[in-house]
């Protein structure tokens, strides 16, 4: 006997109505039995890409998101051209005008919203259209054809898109706008008065601070007259002064409406068993027109349409980053400066480029840019974040590629890059890849990127550039909630959650966890995993046992897998020196095992490639007994501490930066960290060891050492941070092991130290491990004190006849052997 399905109907065949669609065919495929109803004749298609229909860059077809077929192979009924006019709320059935009628148990209203058309004389003349639906792209199609004049009435994003699309396929085209600059709500005086410059460059005609009074014509629209009693010709009038919710359809069933359909945080409207997502609805006061804010509701409604119950919808910090015409344009918080606020400005006319921030307290509340964009997403970043912009307040205006004393790179113009170019150097992802996925699995989301390249998903530092190429290619918006992101999809909780959790409940296994934070999937995910492992395992080192099968396959099996299978073995050099007795060791061991490739790696040290996954045990037992222990290579943990020679041997070096390299890798290795961790001793200034590129850095100099920090050496390249400077060796060790405590108690899991750093300030380290003496003394004895069980090498231990897994959080050994 077949299973009753739950009925679910859905009123609108738009993004967000069929986004939430999407994501409940993906959390509950089998619950409901589905019906949608689309005023439209169309599939569900991206209204974001009209524009580029109406210029003539794309077609209709490529902007449809979910074709006929999707909707029968997911089994859904869709009823298009048929817009639901009566929901009976008593019999759970809705119904249109020709008598279709289809019965709900869970009702999901995405009527979207109408445009605003003014009540003038001549509205309904033939020739007037508003500017919505691929219906009324098509009507201006018509119109450009025979017509020679278009008046478009608002400045706004859709009115200047319309214009030029319009100017695009040869009509002469005039701009009427009530305010005295375009696009005020995303752009400040000086930034529309630039716009309109340019624009006017282009052939557009403006006329700014002018109402209409009337629609001209008879039998069709022939013009325009305004309230100063200037008239202007027309033979085509497009409408873009604004949306309203659509509402009528939940008022006319007694839905309670304000502005939109009012919705709790669950997207659940004040009847149960209706709920309501996109531009009709009303959250917190607020309505929403943006894209991502939209997807963020339609994934909180399928999650409890799915009946898991357990996400909420707080609203969205909302930035805008457009393309108008060609013409780069962003804007992000309150760009008006109110009492308090401080304004910095940087207008380069000739160039093109303006850009206004607003800082209250060293922490950004606005921002607007014109020309140059490509800082938008960093900005919008510390803007989300609160970060604290005193350590480089000189430099923000004019961006991170401009920061490099300050320690941070920047993003050359992400849409100037060949598709060649490398974007997320972890993967191997290139710009080609992502813009190709963008386009063609229609993503809209960082974290549908994420999904589908993995760029971006791995050390999160090129966060900034798969934002501008996703801004830049769908040419619409970008957003996300003002409240800490999720760690992953089976959680509400953010990172910094589930560490403050651990620490209030003291809890001491992932079970427990799961249990005390109501984890929605029971045995978690691949990104929560290693996550929570690692927070307990910094929590509590000397208790918490490790979860071998919580981690990398790397760290499982103790080396790098290769792109051919075999794995790459790396046993710890000391700081770069070695002896004849243990290259001698070395050389035996890559013959008994025929080692096809011995390569010296850039962190000093000797890599053994090839090595098949079986020979691993017995090659590490090998190793183990001519007195090596891993180099880490594969781990988030400690890799390499790189050395110059020094004093002893070099006519430049001031202090023993090799000895002191061996000490500061013989405490710090085996050290668990949330992400890879470098070090390195430069023996003078001249810095042979790149040593203000590494996550902690020592530069010796005749007084004593300076120290750094957050350096990155990858693909973006990032220069350390000054610390502070220190006259011992002792205090390098204890600055150092503070320093790398306080990364592992307070940094998210796959954070490296740039952007922590970058994340929660410079002060905030200096504070905590330069400033108090005490609080720096308390890091470094929980640091020495989580060594004591980290630095039991689980090889060594298996050679002795322990069991690894007992002692040390590194891998279970025991697996290794199968």
């Amino acid at each position: 006997m077949a299973i009753k399905k739950t009925r679910l109907v859905v009123i609108g065949n738009g993004m967000a109505g069929i986004r939430t669609v999407e994501e409940l065919i993906k959390m509950s495929p089998d619950e409901y039995d589905i019906t949608v109803f689309g005023a439209e004749p169309q599939p569900n298609y991206n209204r974001i890409l009209l524009s580029p229909v109406l210029s003539g860059e794309m077609t209709f077809q490529e902007t449809v998101l979910n074709d006929w077929g999707w909707y029968q192979e997911n089994h859904i009924t869709l009823h298009t051209g048929k817009p639901v006019t009566k929901i009976h709320r008593k019999q759970c059935v809705v119904s249109t005008d020709d008598g279709l009628s289809a019965p709900y148990d869970r009702l999901l209203i995405a009527t979207g919203s109408i445009p605003f058309m003014l009540p003038v004389p001549g509205i309904d003349l033939p020739g007037v259209v508003a500017y919505r639906s691929i219906q009324d792209v098509e009507a201006m199609l018509a119109a450009a054809q025979t017509g020679k004049r278009a008046v478009v009435i608002g400045g706004g994003l859709l009115g200047l898109e319309a214009a030029n699309g319009l100017s695009l396929r040869g009509m002469e085209v005039s701009v009427v706008h009530i305010n005295d600059w375009l696009m005020e709500r995303q752009l400040d005086k000086a930034g529309g008065d630039l716009l309109t410059a340019e624009l006017r460059k282009r052939g557009l005609n403006f006329y700014l601070t002018h109402q209409t009074e009337a629609i001209l014509g008879e039998q069709h629209v022939t013009g325009l007259r305004f309230k100063n009693g200037l008239e202007i010709d027309a033979d085509l009038v497009v409408m873009t002064v604004g949306i309203r919710p659509s509402i009528a359809l939940a008022k006319s069933a007694g839905i309670y409406c304000e502005r939109g359909i009012v919705v709790n945080d669950t997207m659940q409207t004040f009847d149960p068993k209706i709920y309501s997502v996109g531009e009709c609805v009303q959250h917190r006061g607020q309505t929403y027109g943006l894209v991502a804010p939209l997807f963020e509701q339609a994934k909180v409604a399928a999650n409890h349409l799915a009946e898991f119950g357990r996400m909420r919808y707080e609203g969205s910090l909302v930035s805008t980053k457009l393309k108008v015409t060609g013409i780069d344009l962003f804007s992000a918080g309150d760009f008006h400066a109110a009492e308090g606020d401080e304004e910095l400005l940087l207008q380069d006319t000739s160039r093109g480029v303006y850009k206004k921030l607003i800082l209250r307290d060293n922490r950004l509340r606005g921002a607007v840019m014109y020309g140059d964009t490509v800082d938008g997403p960093w900005y919008f970043q510390m803007l989300r974040d609160g970060t604290d912009v005193s350590e480089f307040r000189e430099h923000i205006l004019f961006g991170q590629a401009h920061l490099g004393d300050s320690g941070r790179s920047g993003a050359a113009s992400v849409m100037n890059m060949a598709d060649s170019a490398e974007i997320c150097g972890c993967n191997g992802i290139n710009k080609g890849m992502i813009v190709k996925a963008i386009i063609e699995k229609k993503l809209f989301t960082i974290e549908e990127v994420r999904a589908h390249t993995k760029a971006s998903s791995s050390c999160g530092s090129c966060t900034g550039l798969v934002e501008a190429l996703l801004a830049n290619t769908l040419g619409g918006d970008y957003s996300a909630s003002p409240n800490k992101k999720p760690m992953c999809p089976c959680t509400e909780l953010s990172h910094d959650d589930v560490r403050a959790a651990i620490s209030k409940h003291s809890l001491e296994s992932m079970p427990q966890l799961m249990q005390t934070l109501n984890w929605k999937t029971p045995d978690g995910c691949a990104s929560c995993r290693p996550a929570l492992n690692f927070y307990l395992l910094a929590a509590a080192p000397d208790t918490y046992q490790d979860d071998s099968h919580s981690r990398f396959i790397n760290e499982r099996v103790h080396a790098n897998i290769q792109k051919d299978g075999t794995y790459s073995v790396i046993p710890r050099i000391w700081g770069g020196v070695t002896s004849p007795a243990e290259l001698r060791a070395i050389a035996d061991i890559a013959d008994k095992y025929e080692v096809p490739t011995v390569k010296f790696t850039g962190g000093q040290r000797l890599d053994l490639l090839g090595v098949t996954k079986e020979n691993l045990p017995k090659m590490w037992g090998d190793l183990v007994a001519a007195g090596f222990v891993s180099g880490h290579a594969y781990g988030k943990a400690l890799r390499t501490v790189k050395t110059c020679v020094g004093s002893e041997w070099c006519r430049f070096g001031t202090q023993d930066s090799t000895g002191l390299g061996i000490q500061m890798e013989k405490e710090t290795w085996g050290s668990w960290t949330p992400h890879k961790f470098k070090i390195a001793v430069s023996g003078c200034p001249r810095n042979c060891a790149e040593a203000t590129i590494k996550d902690f850095g020592v530069v010796c100099v005749d007084s004593g050492y300076e120290l750094h920090v957050g350096g990155n050496g990858g693909i973006k390249v990032r220069v350390t941070d000054f610390l502070c400077k220190v006259s011992t060796e002792a205090e390098v060790l204890e600055y150092c092991g503070a320093f790398m405590q306080l990364y592992r108690e307070d940094a998210h899991y796959l954070e490296r130290t740039a952007p922590w750093i970058e994340r929660t300030g410079l002060t905030h380290i200096k504070q905590r491990v330069v400033d108090d003496a005490s609080m720096r003394a308390e890091l470094y004895a929980r640091f020495l004190q989580s060594q004591t069980s980290a630095q039991i090498d689980p090889w060594k231990a298996r050679a002795e006849g322990k069991d690894a897994a007992e002692y040390v959080p590194l891998m279970a050994v025991a697996e290794m052997a199968n």
